[in-house]
């Protein structure tokens, strides 16, 4: 990758982290262009430069976000994999790797569960898209478990990886809001024996 390549990639990551926290704060239609360019310390040119839009780039910024998440759930999946672990083990990983993303990212988060329950946007297509890229993947696990008889064939697959992903989202925006005081650990350590007991019946 070219240098020039690289800076575009770092200033657009910039802005990414300024809209997001902007608009986390105080909505989207109130965020301004200025205010970003601002908090990213770049000029506002540079935004229409890398952005047609402020729409445009809050597009953008989902797509960005939600494939920072499924490229972790992967990788996590893809671990497990390797050291031979079986596929509740993969979805267990997953949990955790999802739990380390909301951590990290907990303003994204935020925003995109908000997104969600929205409707009208012009980026609700784009939602709908990224968020069944995340959701395949924990599909694709628990379809594998099925087949390899870890888990019962009677299991939803597409309904029971939206529970998935969405009791992650949803315990991990708790424990961000009102129970800090927990560690990651012993909010990985809930989640896994929630998965253990309602998936897959241990």
């Amino acid at each position: 990758m070219d240098s020039t390549s690289t800076r575009r990639r770092a200033t657009r990551a910039k802005l990414y982290e300024a809209a997001v926290t902007l608009i986390a704060e105080q909505g989207f239609s109130a965020t301004t262009v200025d205010e970003i360019a601002e908090r990213a310390g770049v000029a506002k040119g540079t935004v229409y430069y890398n952005f047609r839009s402020k729409t445009e780039l809050f597009e953008e910024l989902l797509r960005y976000g939600v494939g920072l998440l499924t490229s972790s759930l992967q990788t996590a999946a893809d671990e497990t994999a390797d050291r031979g672990g079986t596929k509740v083990e993969a979805l267990d990983a997953m949990i955790r790797a999802g739990l380390v993303f909301i951590d990290r990212y907990p303003a994204f988060t935020q925003l995109y569960v908000a997104e969600l329950w929205r409707t009208n946007r012009a980026w609700q297509q784009t939602l709908l898209v990224v968020r069944q890229q995340a959701v395949a993947v924990v599909e694709t696990v628990l379809r594998e478990a099925v087949e390899g008889e870890e888990l019962s064939e009677e299991i939803d697959i597409p309904l029971t990886a939206a529970a998935l992903v969405g009791m992650v989202l949803v315990a991990a925006l708790d424990w961000q809001s009102f129970q800090r005081e927990r560690s990651l650990d012993d909010v990985h350590a809930a989640l896994s024996r929630l998965l253990h007991g309602r998936v897959s019946g241990r």
